[in-house]
């Protein structure tokens, strides 16, 4: 049985060779990239929401060159010792899938036999996460109306993406592990400093939630050098501040053929209570 539920009915979904179907009779066609579409007409802000052809393109190319290669081991290693041997995960936001499938590839490494899902707004990068992995279910979806049973998972995984709390309060089953990556207050400093001109550090706060319990804050912070153009233009391409850089900043970024850069994150672990 999926892992997902009928959006319209909220039944359980059995994926067949071609589609999603429900015991009502409610059916998804997959996409011929092995995503399925779950998020209603009605339920769209756009005619093509999520992120575009560019920014998925931006950020799987730089994804690929290993840059962020030591959030994911922290994540993996995070995840690995409160996953049973077969556990259900949620990646919630996972656009073009990096992380999910380094998540599942280090599941599978150490003998668990994992149920693995991923969702996003935007079919592009679904595209994108769907043929990276093909045994992990993708789901056109949003994390405000999550397509999955209540008490579904084991572990969800939320990376730079909407914070749908109570969502993801639903979907977690007593006991189950969320983990939360946002920015530190470094990160990407040597970036903003070329784009803006009065550039200020990212937020870090310990927020509680209610109906989790706080685990851990992991500190992953380091220096990356980009020693290629289009390395440059990816990671740009690839973030919010391509959308709000002034003109100027924009041009002093272009003109670059090598950048040196400060990465920091933060993954905050909860347990649901």
């Amino acid at each position: 049985m999926s892992l997902f539920r009928c959006p319209l009915c909220a039944a359980p979904l059995e994926r067949r060779e071609r589609a999603y179907v429900c015991p009502a009779g409610h059916s998804f066609d997959l996409a011929r990239e092995g995503y399925v579409h779950l998020l209603p007409p009605n339920r769209k802000h756009s005619a093509l929401p999520g992120d575009d052809r560019e920014m998925v393109l931006a950020r799987r190319e730089f994804l690929s060159r290993g840059y962020y290669h030591p959030l994911l081991n922290t994540i993996c290693s995070r995840i690995l010792p409160v996953s049973g041997e077969a556990p259900a995960l949620l990646d919630a936001g996972c656009g073009e899938g990096y992380y999910t499938s380094g998540v599942w590839q280090a599941l599978r490494a150490a003998g668990k036999r994992p149920q693995m899902a991923g969702t996003d707004i935007s079919k592009l990068a679904l595209r994108a996460a769907a043929r990276r992995e093909r045994e992990v279910e993708f789901a056109v979806a949003s994390s405000y109306r999550l397509p999955l049973r209540d008490g579904s998972v084991d572990v969800l995984l939320n990376c730079f993406s909407p914070l749908a709390l109570e969502e993801f309060r639903r979907v977690l089953r007593p006991g189950g592990w969320f983990l939360y990556v946002v920015p530190g207050g470094a990160h990407l400093w040597e970036l903003k400093e070329i784009l803006y001109d009065r550039p200020y550090p990212n937020e870090e706060k310990e927020t509680p939630y209610e109906g989790f319990a706080y685990r851990e804050i992991v500190p992953v912070d380091g220096t990356i050098l980009l020693d290629r153009r289009e390395d440059v233009r990816n990671l740009f391409r690839m973030t919010p501040y391509f959308w709000k850089t002034p003109k100027a900043g924009a041009e002093r970024l272009a003109a670059l053929d090598r950048l040196e850069v400060r990465t920091s994150f933060r993954v905050h672990v909860f347990q649901k209570r």
